[in-house]
This record gives C-alpha cells, structure tokens and sequence, in this order.
C-alpha cells in the first residue's frame, strides 16, 4: 500500500484530480481515476476534467469509511 503525502485534510488543495486522490487514498492512479468514474463519486466536471472539491472528498471519506455517518 502506496503512504500519502498528506497528513491532515487541511494541507490537501481546494479541488484534487485523480492522481491527488489516489495519493490520499494509497492506491494507484488508475485506481483513482477508475474511483472518479463511479456514480455515487461526488465529481465535478470542468471543461472534459473531473476534481473533487475537497469538502465533498472529506465528506464521501467519512461516510465510506467503517464507523462513518450514513
């Protein structure tokens, strides 16, 4: 398993593309953009580019995660 870069959700930038996800994530860039693909995935399309804004990115973390809010 790939280790982030990140270590808090406040150092991540405003919006994450595929390989920022999947660098948060730990697992690799196909994997990411395979993830920005799925339907529930709160994407945003910009131009033919998908990001994430990062407060629906926490929010999809939280509620995918054990535990999390359903």
């Amino acid at each position: 398993m790939k280790e982030s870069n990140y270590k808090t959700y406040d150092e991540l930038p405003l919006f994450l593309n595929a390989a920022t996800v999947a660098k948060v994530l730990g697992v690799s860039p196909s994997s990411g953009y395979e993830l920005m693909h799925e339907p529930y995935f709160p994407v945003l399309k910009v131009g033919s580019r998908l990001v994430v804004p990062k407060e629906k990115f926490v929010e999809w973390v939280s509620q995918h995660t054990q535990g999390g809010a359903e």
